[in-house]
C-alpha cells in the first residue's frame, strides 16, 4: 500500500471530516454492539420468569429492553448517516483535488511527454484510476475504520462474557486471515492488468474517433471492428478473473463466519446443559457472531477496492512524479518590455527518440520588427526551429537569445505569452467561432477587433456565410471547418493575441492562391511593430520578407531578401522558378495573371 501512502497529504487538508468521521464510526459501533447486553437481559428475564413462575415484571423488563434496542438502532442510525456524510463527502473533495492536481501536471508537463503517452491512457488515469482511488478514500476507508472498532469492540465484549467461548466462536478466524494474505496478491495483479488493458481500450477508442473520416475513407471500419473486438475480449479475461478471485473469497468467507455461528450455538448449548451459562449468553453470542459477520464479509470487498486503488494510484503516481524536459527557473527573466530581437547562436538540435539531427549548427541574428520567411524542403529543418523559439523543446546544443537573453533564462510562461504561435495543424476547441477567436488573450476583445482580424485572416466573409455567424460551434477539433478556413481562424486568433513576435508555421498550406495572396498582402500590415517568422513552402509572402532563410538538411545554405537571393540565381532561385512554372502549367499563365496576379507576379 506503499501508493496510497501518498494520499495521506490529501487527508490531512481535511482534518475535521476524518476525525469527525472517525468519531461518528464509533458512536455507531457502541451503538451497534450495547443491544447484545439488552438481549441477554432479556433472555434472562425470560429465565427468571419461568423458573419463577412470576411474569408480573417480564413484560415491563421486555418493553423495557424492546425500547432500548430500538433506541439504540435509532442513534446508530444516526451516526451511521453522520458518518457517511463526514467520509464520503471528505472522498469527493479529495477526488476533486486530486483531478486537478493532475490535470494541472498534464498542462504543465512539456511535449516529450506526451509523444510518450496516449491520449487514451491519459484520460483514463484522470477518470477511471481517479475513480477507483476515491473508491479507497471513501468506502474502503470507512468501512476499514468501522471494521476495525466494531471488531475491537465486540470482542471485548464477547470476552468480558467468557474466555473460552469465544476462543470456540473465533476458531475459525485464523484461516480467514490466512485467505485474506494469499489472496490479496493475486487481486493485486489482477488489478493492475484490469486497468492497463482499460487504458488501452480508452486509446484504440480516442483513435478511432478522431481519425473517423480516415477510417471511412479507407472504408476499414470492419477490421478496425475487429481489432477492437479483440481488445474487449482480452478486457473481458482479465476482468473475468478478478471476479473469480473475489467469487470464491466471498462465500469462503461467508461460510466460516457461518461455521463461527454453527460453534456458538453447539457449545454453548453444551453449556446451558452443563449449567455453565444461560440461554441469553448464546443470543448474546449470536448477535455477536453476526455483528462481526458484515466487518469479515466486507473484507474481500474493501481488499479488492483497496488493491485496485493501490493499481491506479501506482499509476496516477508516475505522471504526477513526471518532470517535464523544458522547464523555466523560478525566478525567471520577466521584462515590462520586449523589442523582438532574436539570436540564434549556434543551434544544433537532435530528436532523442530517433537520434536524427534536424538542425546543425544554425547560427541567424533577426532585429526587432522584421518579417523573416524560413523555406525549404521538407524535412529541412523549419518547423523544428520554430519550435524551439517557443521552446516546446531545447536545443541539444547552442543557445537561442530573445532580447539578448538565453531562453532557458526566461519565465516559461511569460516568454510563451509574447509569442502568437500558429502551428502546422491548426487547432480549434469545440466552441464559437468567437470564443476560438478570444483564446489565449487575457484582455476583453471588442466585436470589432474580431472582424478586423477575421478580415485580416481572410475568413470573415466565410463566418458570416454560417448560420450563426461568429456564434457558430465549430465542432470538436474543428471538425464543421474546412482545412482553409481552420488556418485562417487560426491566424487571425494570433493576429488578436497582440504578442510583440508571431510566428506562422506553414499556416497558408490549405489556402488557396487567391486567398493566400490576400493574406500575404495583408500580412505586413499586420505584423507591424511586431518580429514576425513565417514558415512557407510557398513561397508568395517571400517578397514581403526582410530576411529569407532557406534550409537544406538543418543547416542554412542561403540568407537574403528576394531580390538579392533570386539575383543569386541559387537553391532559391531553383524554388522560385519552380512554383512559378507549377503555377502557370496548372492554371494558365494568362489565367493565372488575370485573378491571381500578386501570386505570381510577386515571385517574379
Amino acid at each position: 500500500m506503499r501508493h496510497l501512502l501518498l494520499l495521506n497529504s490529501y487527508f490531512l487538508r481535511y482534518p475535521k471530516h476524518l476525525i469527525g468521521g472517525v468519531i461518528f464510526v464509533v458512536a455507531s459501533v457502541v451503538f451497534q454492539t450495547y443491544p447484545a447486553i439488552f438481549i441477554r437481559e432479556a433472555f434472562g428475564s425470560v429465565e427468571v420468569a419461568i423458573e419463577n413462575g412470576v411474569t408480573n415484571e417480564l413484560n415491563q423488563n421486555l418493553l423495557k429492553y424492546g425500547l432500548l434496542i430500538l433506541l439504540f438502532s435509532a442513534l446508530r442510525g444516526l451516526f451511521t448517516f453522520l458518518m457517511r456524510q463526514t467520509l464520503i463527502v471528505m472522498s469527493r473533495h479529495i477526488e476533486y483535488d486530486l483531478k486537478n492536481d493532475l490535470y494541472a501536471q498534464y498542462q504543465r508537463l512539456d511535449a516529450a511527454f506526451y509523444r510518450k503517452n496516449n491520449t487514451g491512457d491519459l484520460m483514463n488515469r484522470i477518470s477511471e484510476d481517479v475513480s477507483r482511488v476515491r473508491m479507497y478514500l471513501g468506502p474502503a476507508v470507512m468501512y476499514s475504520i468501522n471494521t476495525f472498532f466494531a471488531t475491537v469492540l465486540t470482542l471485548v465484549f464477547m470476552f468480558r462474557v467468557d474466555v473460552a467461548l469465544s476462543f470456540w466462536v473465533l476458531a475459525p478466524m485464523p484461516l480467514l486471515v490466512w485467505a485474506i494474505y494469499r489472496v490479496s496478491d493475486r487481486i493485486n495483479k489482477a488489478s493492475h492488468a484490469v486497468q492497463e488493458q482499460q487504458s488501452a481500450m480508452s486509446t484504440f477508442a480516442q483513435e478511432t474517433f478522431s481519425g473517423i473520416r480516415v477510417l471511412k475513407a479507407f472504408a476499414a471500419e470492419k477490421a478496425q471492428s475487429s481489432r477492437y473486438k479483440s481488445a474487449s475480449e482480452k478486457s473481458y479475461q482479465v476482468n473475468a478473473e478478478l471476479f473469480e478471485i473475489n467469487a470464491l473469497f466471498q462465500p469462503l468467507m461467508l461460510l466460516l463466519v457461518g461455521l463461527s455461528t454453527l460453534l456458538a450455538v453447539w457449545i454453548g448449548g453444551l453449556g446451558v446443559v452443563e449449567g455453565k451459562w444461560s440461554s441469553g449468553v448464546i443470543a448474546e453470542f449470536i448477535y455477536y457472531v453476526n455483528l462481526l459477520t458484515w466487518p469479515i464479509a466486507s473484507i474481500g470487498w474493501v481488499m479488492s477496492l483497496i488493491q485496485r486503488a493501490e493499481a491506479s494510484m501506482e499509476r496516477i503516481h508516475q505522471f504526477l512524479q513526471a518532470e517535464p524536459v523544458v522547464n523555466g527557473p523560478a525566478n525567471g527573466y520577466k521584462p515590462e518590455h520586449i523589442r523582438g530581437e532574436w539570436t540564434f547562436e549556434s543551434v544544433s538540435f537532435v530528436y532523442p527518440d530517433s537520434g536524427i539531427e534536424a538542425l546543425h549548427d544554425f547560427n541567424l541574428r533577426v532585429e526587432p520588427g522584421e518579417l523573416v520567411v524560413l523555406t525549404g524542403k521538407t524535412g529541412s529543418g523549419k518547423s523544428t526551429l520554430v519550435q524551439l523559439m517557443v521552446r516546446s523543446m531545447d536545443p541539444t546544443s547552442g543557445r537561442i537569445l530573445l532580447d539578448g537573453v538565453d531562453l532557458r533564462e526566461w519565465d516559461l510562461e511569460y516568454l510563451r505569452k509574447q509569442v502568437a504561435f500558429v502551428p502546422q495543424d491548426a487547432f480549434l476547441f469545440s466552441d464559437t467561432v468567437a470564443e476560438n477567436l478570444r483564446f489565449g488573450n487575457t484582455s476583453e476583445l471588442s466585436d470589432l477587433e474580431l472582424v478586423q482580424a477575421a478580415q485580416a485572416a481572410s475568413v470573415h466573409d466565410d463566418v458570416l456565410g454560417f448560420e450563426k455567424g461568429y456564434e457558430t460551434v465549430v465542432g470538436e477539433r474543428g471538425v464543421a471547418l474546412s482545412g482553409g478556413q481552420k488556418q485562417r481562424l487560426s491566424i487571425a486568433r494570433a493576429f488578436l493575441k497582440k504578442a510583440p513576435v508571431l510566428v506562422l508555421d506553414d499556416s497558408l498550406s490549405a489556402v488557396d492562391p487567391k486567398t493566400e495572396s490576400y493574406i500575404v498582402e495583408m500580412l505586413p500590415k499586420s505584423v507591424v511593430g511586431r518580429t514576425a517568422f513565417v514558415v512557407a513552402q510557398r513561397l508568395s509572402v517571400a517578397p514581403f520578407a526582410s530576411k529569407i532563410v532557406v534550409l537544406e538538411e538543418g543547416k542554412l545554405i542561403e540568407i537574403g531578401n528576394h531580390k538579392e537571393l533570386l539575383e543569386n540565381q541559387g537553391f532559391y532561385a531553383s524554388l522560385v522558378e519552380l512554383q512559378s512554372r507549377r503555377t502557370r502549367a496548372d492554371a494558365g499563365e494568362d489565367h493565372q495573371t488575370k485573378n491571381h496576379g500578386p501570386f505570381t507576379e510577386n515571385l517574379r
